[in-house]
């Protein structure tokens, strides 16, 4: 009976990674294939690289993804400042006016469908401007605000679970020795919850630079970011160009997600080692 309950769990959990990896694998084979038929191979020519070339020399699709990298890199870093001290106040003081008004408005846009939070974004910029000018008109400034309001969820549910498990005789014995509250959190604190701090920056970051339906509400002329640029060519026909792009992508998220996990196993091993 375990053998039978093995063996069905076994091809379960293969038949999920096939279902999840096989048409990502048949996307970055068709990246080399040399026809303009993105789901035809050409049989006649050998692999190319051509539309990688084609992609390098595409100036509105590396303009979208100079402008998707630089809002995905403010929204990470201010997402990261504001859910650390979101998530820190909300782990540490339980009790204060406001807690669960701040609880609610961090855990909110998790479940709200982002259709519905493009939307109230939009018209609160544009009732912004008519009453004080600010801001001018929808771009790159309003795109970074409505990421970070939604990607500081994330990380401040990371943080705050990693605190939650936090052993508070670390700093109570760094504050018997003298040192203050201030370079406690420096010194102690903040090295401790380091790897949860990057995870929520990865989190952020990963997010933002896949925003969609936010960044259509929030966005204006010249702003457009990698997915919408994507979107609008995918509706026309899937161009071999996109395999190509699919397929740099997928490379560098490989490269990152196994350099990081690297650089964590060899923290804990330092960490727990005599």
């Amino acid at each position: 009976m375990n053998r039978r309950n093995s063996v069905f769990v076994l091809s379960c959990l293969a038949f999920g990674y096939a279902f999840l990896y096989i048409p990502i694998m048949s996307m970055v084979v068709f990246s080399f294939n040399a026809s303009k038929l993105v789901t035809v191979w050409d049989t006649a020519n050998s692999p190319t690289l051509k539309w990688f070339y084609a992609l390098l020399c595409d100036d509105e699709i590396l303009g979208a993804a100079w402008i998707s990298l630089k809002i995905a890199l403010i929204n990470a870093t201010g997402s990261v400042i504001l859910g650390v001290l979101a998530g820190y106040g909300l782990a540490r003081f339980p009790k204060f006016r406001g807690r669960a008004s701040l609880n609610a408005m961090t855990t909110a846009p998790l479940v709200m469908p982002e259709v519905i939070t493009g939307l109230s974004l939009l018209l609160l910029f544009v009732a912004l401007e008519q009453e004080t000018g600010w801001p001018a008109g929808r771009g790159v400034g309003t795109m970074i605000m409505s990421h970070m309001t939604f990607s500081m969820a994330y990380v401040t549910v990371v943080l705050r679970s990693r605190l939650a498990t936090f052993d508070l005789s670390l700093e109570e014995a760094a504050m018997d020795l003298g040192a203050r509250p201030v370079k406690v959190f420096f010194l102690i604190t903040l090295p401790i919850i380091l790897p949860a701090i990057l995870s929520g920056w990865l989190l952020a970051f990963t997010l933002s630079w896949d925003y969609l339906v936010i960044s259509s509400f929030t966005s204006g002329p010249g702003s457009s970011t990698l997915p919408m640029v994507i979107y609008s060519k995918v509706r026309l026909g899937v161009s071999p160009e996109v395999n190509a792009l699919a397929t740099l992508t997928i490379g560098a998220v490989t490269i990152i997600v196994v350099g990081v996990s690297l650089w964590m196993a060899r923290a804990n091993r330092l960490a727990q080692a005599p």
